[in-house]
């Protein structure tokens, strides 16, 4: 039997997580090597409390990006790419992932297009990304004479070049996402033409 100060307990501790959660989520979009003191340091937490939730960096950082992958693809869904041109939500789909880019730690590894590392946590968002494409071919808004699995592994890795010019400081976030709608649109074969 739980005591009446339980649920204040059990309170307390899922805001302390959740502290450790969006402190590490900040710190590590900007120092994707910090340590769990730094983290601690950011949540405003002792070390040990960042401990009695994440038994290791390796098990915080997972928790990271699992978090930022749930609240993507939830954005994802939210962005409603089943409706309208495909065209237009290809485009949708492209925000999500520039939206999550500069918020999510360790960017390269989370967010909307995710590297091989995190594969198996990409894999809904690459389906969905493949159901839109299918969905462009169908209604004739994009090449249909390209598979539409290649589209995809194409489209993933020109996202992955955009971002890493952002990141090296070759480019600026606003030239990259032009770049990288312009891009995408010519590999599907839509119209390019963006306001």
């Amino acid at each position: 039997m739980t005591g009446p100060r339980e649920p204040k307990r059990r309170a307390d501790a899922a805001r302390s997580r959740a502290a450790v959660l969006d402190a590490a989520t900040r710190l590590l979009a900007t120092h994707p090597d910090a340590g769990m003191a730094a983290i601690a340091a950011e949540a405003g937490v002792t070390r040990q409390t960042v401990y009695a939730h994440f038994t290791s960096r390796d098990e915080l950082v997972d928790a990271v990006i699992t978090r930022t992958t749930e609240r993507a693809a939830a954005a994802m869904r939210e962005a409603d790419l089943d409706s309208g041109p495909a065209r237009d939500a290809l485009l949708r789909m492209l925000a999500v992932g520039w939206r999550f880019f500069r918020v999510a730690p360790l960017a390269h590894h989370v967010g909307a297009f995710a590297r091989q590392r995190d594969e198996d946590r990409q894999l809904p968002v690459n389906d969905r990304l493949l159901r839109l494409v299918r969905r462009g071919q169908r209604a004739g808004e994009f090449d249909g004479t390209l598979s539409a699995p290649w589209l995809v592994a194409a489209i993933v890795a020109v996202s992955h070049a955009a971002g890493d010019e952002v990141r090296s400081g070759r480019m600026e976030q606003p030239e990259a996402e032009k770049a990288l709608r312009e891009s995408v649109l010519r590999l599907v074969g839509g119209s390019v033409n963006i306001p």
